[in-house]
């Protein structure tokens, strides 16, 4: 039996994952299911205690690509494969979400957004793609692929990994002399990085200011690599010029919180790169009929690693 949890489009996800599947059992959340029968879970975000009981629990699938809450769940057994999606088609929408905030910035949309405000005409310097300098914090699945195409659109672009990927027309960065070069050359700073331990906290007071005069930030990895309150502190400076974030440390934003109404920051709720369920339901079929011949799916989780 497969039990799926997702607290939005749950009966469509169980009405695909049956039509794929016809000879699988499927049941969707809050149907009552006995938890020794299950033997595949496909879940976003399941409330605690969800796992309990689930004796034969063979792989949980994740209805995205960030697993560091299903990593920290005390209800799951840790020699459980999860695996994660690696596109699904969220690389797509990744790019152009990024693809926006960098055109926002390179044309100065948000000096003009404060311009009119005042009612002011006064055009500003252009700055072409070669001139604008971004830097890609991940270079896995999603991140690996904005980098190549912002680079393909001329953007000077670089990239920095955990262990490094060479990438056409993208310069690699590793390590923390690396993180520190390549925050130095950023005009553009997108962050696209997985929650892991080694990324938490990341992007502190200290990294933050070894980014350019004017610079800006693209986060839409994880909320809680930023730290949000020097964030704050570098644009009312001026240091950093404007921020776009998708992501937050405490979600759903909290109402009173100042990012709200910063005039330089432009706020979305977490929807940079949505999982489109069609191609997720044919992924995850993929990889459970993978396991079940014995071969290793894609975007299986490395626990040690964190994604």
């Amino acid at each position: 039996m497969i039990y799926l949890y997702s607290a939005q489009d749950g009966e469509h996800y169980r009405q695909l994952l049956q039509q794929a599947l016809p000879q699988q059992p499927v049941c969707c959340w809050p149907q009552p299911v006995e938890a020794a029968q299950v033997q595949y879970a496909v879940v976003w975000n399941p409330p605690a205690g969800f796992f309990a009981g689930m004796t034969q629990l063979q792989a949980v699938f994740v209805l995205g690509a960030g697993v560091d809450r299903i990593l920290r769940r005390d209800d799951l057994d840790p020699a459980l494969p999860v695996i994660r999606l690696t596109d699904a088609g969220m690389a797509q929408q990744m790019l152009e979400y990024v693809l926006y905030g960098v055109l926002h910035v390179q044309r100065r949309m948000d000096q003009y957004q404060r311009q009119q405000q005042h009612r002011q005409w006064q055009p500003v310097a252009a700055t072409t793609a070669g001139q604008t300098r971004i830097g890609v914090l991940g270079l896995g699945e999603i991140g690996g692929k904005v980098a190549q195409a912002l680079a393909a659109m001329g953007y000077a672009v670089a990239g920095w990994s955990r262990q490094g990927r060479q990438l056409p027309g993208v310069a690699d960065y590793i390590g923390e002399q690396g993180l520190s070069a390549l925050l130095a050359r950023s005009d553009i700073l997108v962050n696209l990085l997985p929650a892991t331990a080694q990324t938490r906290g990341l992007l502190d007071g200290q990294r933050l200011r070894q980014l350019p005069r004017g610079a800006a930030l693209i986060n839409a990895g994880r909320g809680e690599q930023v730290d949000e309150a020097a964030l704050l502190g570098m644009l009312d400076s001026g240091h950093l010029r404007f921020a776009m974030l998708d992501v937050f440390a405490v979600e759903p934003l909290e109402s009173v919180h100042p990012l709200w109404r910063h005039p330089a920051v432009l706020l979305t709720p977490h929807i940079a790169a949505m999982t489109l369920a069609e191609p997720a339901v044919a992924q995850i079929v993929a990889n459970l009929q993978a396991l079940q011949q014995g071969e290793p799916p894609q975007g299986l989780v490395l626990r040690q690693r964190g994604y």
